[in-house]
């Protein structure tokens, strides 16, 4: 039998790891929000009242480069608990009151959100007794949409192994999201270079014969090891993305790479690797 392949809880395995707690929560403390997201943050979401959800928060250097920018109804969650714990903790230290943190798969967001109290899915609030839930029910409709506007940055939503999980994912923020909310995220691109065209023909070559990793779950993958702990990641087309946003809800609005965004600085490159921006709206 060879090895199994990397599912939801490999990917919470490796973000649990020290190594990666370490990594995150640093960037998180001293890192802070890059150019191009502040860039974009500003242009698509001007309403810093809204209510904003951010999916895959980590270690909270968006949710609180959120709250540095002035919104102040920010609910965040994340499947990875000591992330969590690390995102709570950077808040409560930088006095982001009101922030709403909640212990979610994205996949599964309509279990958090509905059953806010249960003891798998906590829902806190920093600074608020006893914390509220992240979606109050109503009598109407135990699920509502709320939302204003939902961010998945640092490519989490492309940390989600398998494209059906994936777009499940896109369905259950759709779900929460309002009609015309702004989507913002951020994926690779296979095609971003004549290099990356090159290794990926390589890697096709490699499935078309069997010899992939055997890990892997589908085409685009990459499960990979460095000092930062190991990641799972898939690395999508355009049309890929595109595709999956029209089948969940969502509609294109805005792509581009971040090098065409925003001049970043050396501890953001260093940090991360070149990456597609995405706006949605919700349809």
């Amino acid at each position: 039998m060879g090895p199994e392949k990397i599912t939801s809880d490999t990917v919470r395995s490796d973000f649990n790891d020290p190594v990666a707690v370490v990594h995150y929560a640093r960037a998180a403390h001293f890192l802070g929000l890059w150019q191009s997201e502040r860039r974009l943050i500003e242009r698509f979401f001007p309403d810093r009242d809204a209510q904003i959800l951010e999916g895959g928060c980590g270690a909270g250097r968006v949710t609180i480069g959120l709250w540095d920018l002035g919104f102040r109804h920010i609910t965040a969650f994340d499947f990875a608990e000591e992330l969590l714990d690390q995102a709570r903790s950077l808040a409560k230290e930088r006095g982001a009151h009101g922030i709403h943190f909640f212990h979610a798969d994205a996949t599964k967001l309509d279990e958090a959100m509905t059953n806010p109290g249960s003891a798998a899915v906590p829902a806190t609030s920093v600074g608020v007794a006893g914390g509220t839930p992240a979606l109050p029910a109503t009598s109407s409709d135990p699920f509502p949409p709320r939302f204003h506007g939902a961010l998945f940055m640092f490519n989490g939503l492309m940390q989600i192994p398998g494209r059906a999980n994936r777009r499940a994912a896109l369905q259950q923020l759709a779900r929460v999201c309002r009609h015309g909310a702004p989507f913002l995220f951020t994926t690779h691109d296979r095609n971003v270079s004549a290099r990356e065209r090159q290794a990926w023909r390589e890697e096709a070559e490699r499935w078309a014969s069997g010899t992939q990793d055997p890990r892997l779950v589908e085409f685009g993958d990459r499960y990979f090891e460095d000092p930062t702990g190991r990641t799972f990641m898939h690395l999508p087309d355009r049309e890929e993305i595109l595709a999956d946003l029209a089948a969940t809800g969502w509609e294109r609005q805005f792509d581009m790479l971040r090098r065409d965004i925003a001049m970043e600085s050396r501890a953001v490159v260093d940090f991360s690797d070149e990456c597609r921006f995405w706006v949605a709206r919700r349809v």
